[in-house]
């Protein structure tokens, strides 16, 4: 046998091992994903991620497969997302500052560090909502209520340990806000309970509230200007209350996650992104979109880490 035929045949079977992984990775995703959802069906998290996965099937060629895994503010379904086996089929919704607060005052089974970022997709400001027929008719009627009646006010909050319990904090240190807090596994619940008298007012994201928009009043957004949604609703700081606080939604995989994999999933989220017939449906649900690229995204988790620590500390210390 000739020297050059086994240069030949050694040269093409290292070829072919180094065609294997690329070969492998060209099938991705083989199989439908696990979306894992961590609040309760019918919430923003799912509203959103029910439009999104539209456009995933428009421009992938694998369904989701959507898990529920709601409680704890977000808590169990992000530790779900964290701990899955990182090969591309589990991903699910991330909420901002939930994911942040939750290990800080509690054992959860994740941190920020447990996550591969693959895009934010919302910012949803947070409002304060009471129900149509509510004697409250702006944010001050209600600070002054429970200032009056200690305990006697029932504030609805999805959580504890979600950004709409660090709103509540956040009140509570720059005011005297003695209320009956009641927490609720998820958005839908939450409306659920202020529409039927369970709870006397709630802080609500605004694409909670926007869905029930003809049976609520919004006394006032926690952001920095007016929403399009609702330009007539006037921020808190308008009513002289310095309170800004929005929920953002992403989308993660859990740490460990190949490169090859997480280009592949930022790369279909940005093309939804980028999509006008999304952005449109958006729009048609009160679905506040802002996108935001992973690496964007993972920044600022970084940053509002550091937000949240401080803030949580001049609550534990009493200085506002």
């Amino acid at each position: 046998m000739k020297p050059g035929f086994l240069t030949k045949v050694a040269l093409a079977a290292a070829m072919l091992t180094l065609a294997v992984p690329a070969l492998s990775f060209a099938a991705y995703p083989e199989k439908p994903i696990n979306m894992i959802i961590a609040f309760t069906a019918g919430g923003s998290s799912d509203v959103q991620a029910r439009i999104m996965q539209k456009y995933w099937d428009k421009h992938s060629k694998q369904q989701w497969t959507f898990v529920y895994k709601p409680g704890a503010g977000g808590a169990i379904g992000f530790g779900e997302i964290a701990m899955a086996r990182p090969d591309g089929y589990t991903i699910g919704g991330v909420n901002v500052p939930h994911m942040i607060i939750q290990p800080l005052t509690q054992k959860a089974q994740f941190s920020i560090d447990d996550f591969a970022y693959i895009c934010q997709v919302v910012k949803d400001p947070q409002t304060i909502a009471v129900r149509k027929d509510s004697p409250f008719k702006k944010a001050a009627d209600v600070f002054a209520f429970a200032k009056a009646n200690p305990g006697k006010l029932k504030l609805g909050l999805v959580g504890p340990n979600s950004g709409h319990h660090l709103m509540f904090l956040d009140v509570r240190s720059k005011m005297d806000f003695p209320v009956t807090e009641v927490f609720y596994k998820g958005a839908a619940d939450q409306n659920v309970a202020l529409l039927g008298g369970e709870i006397d007012v709630m802080f609500g994201n605004l694409n909670d509230v926007m869905r029930s928009v003809e049976e609520m009043r919004m006394l006032a957004m926690a952001s920095e200007k007016r929403n399009d949604f609702l330009p007539n609703v006037p921020t808190l700081k308008e009513e002289g209350f310095d309170i800004v606080s929005d929920i953002r939604r992403g989308f993660t995989a859990p740490k460990g996650v190949s490169k090859e994999v997480l280009d592949y999933l930022r790369g279909v989220f940005g093309k939804i992104g980028a999509d006008p017939e999304y952005q449109a449906d958006m729009k048609r649900a009160g679905q506040p979109a802002e996108y935001m690229d992973g690496a964007a995204f993972a920044a600022y988790v970084k940053a509002q880490n550091e937000i949240v620590k401080a803030a949580l500390a001049r609550v534990g210390s009493g200085k506002k």
